[in-house]
């Protein structure tokens, strides 16, 4: 098996896996973020503006689309790996002559595929409530991409580490699950106080979702480039880490 055939098969592999089930792995995330959108914006319209002109209900769509990505993502290559591993059949992975960087690639560009494709969803579904502009559509594709990136490689870390799925929950129950609510999905980081917005500022998930938000609206709480930066930074260091796990066999290879 050549090296290249080797990756376009584990990718294939893990676009399947979760395309095949696309009613559990992408129709119901797309379900979840609708019922934010309802309940949010219909109890917040009209007693909220976090940017002047732009509606509750519009400010908050991107939000819920980036969070989709985000969460869909980290699950997709999180699930595949600690599934493997209590299964058994991580070996068949293992076995074949592929390199780090090719697994590495594989899980992680199918975890973009995944969180892309529930965040379009997400999208498509919600315009049909408010207009939405597009200020900067290639702020918006990259953010998108780099977020989708940076919680697959998450999902690979935590996949690695976690021998059970109970450690996996715990990783995203209080970790994952934590930042991306307290990223700026539902407020803007403004409205807080001096103290928690700079706490705010700590939490590399709130860059991605300003970012994003960005795209829309031309407006944002801190520099969009600023943004691009940390997030591209903070990918590169979890990539190198990643690879660095694979490349040791840690808790892969018993």
């Amino acid at each position: 098996m050549s090296g290249y055939s080797g990756f376009s098969t584990l990718f294939y592999k893990e676009l399947l896996r979760f395309w095949k089930v696309a009613f559990q792995t992408v129709l119901a995330p797309v379900i979840t973020a609708l019922l934010y959108l309802t309940i949010f914006g219909h109890a917040l319209r009209g007693h909220v503006q976090v940017y002047p002109g732009v509606e509750y209900t519009s400010f908050l769509i991107p939000g819920l689309v980036m969070m989709s990505v985000l969460q869909n993502a980290f699950a997709n290559s999180s699930s595949s790996l600690i599934q493997s591993k209590i299964t058994g059949n991580l070996v068949f992975v293992l076995l074949p002559p592929l390199s780090h960087y090719e697994m590495f690639g594989a899980y992680v560009l199918a975890a973009v595929a995944r969180g892309l494709a529930v965040g379009f969803g997400v999208f498509i579904v919600t315009i049909w409530f408010v207009p939405v502009s597009f200020t900067a559509p290639l702020y918006i594709i990259l953010f998108a991409l780099f977020g989708a990136a940076i919680l697959g490689t998450l999902g690979l870390i935590a996949g690695i580490w976690a021998e059970k799925f109970d450690q996996l929950a715990a990783f995203q129950n209080f970790l994952i699950m934590p930042l991306t609510f307290l990223s700026g999905v539902f407020y803007s980081t403004h409205t807080l106080p001096p103290v928690w917005r700079e706490v705010s500022r700590l939490n590399p998930f709130f860059y991605m979702i300003d970012g994003f938000r960005y795209g829309f609206f031309g407006m944002s709480d801190i520099n969009p480039l600023a943004s691009l930066a940390i997030v591209a930074g903070f990918f590169a260091v979890l990539a190198v880490v990643a690879m660095r796990m694979l490349a040791s066999g840690y808790k892969l290879r018993h």
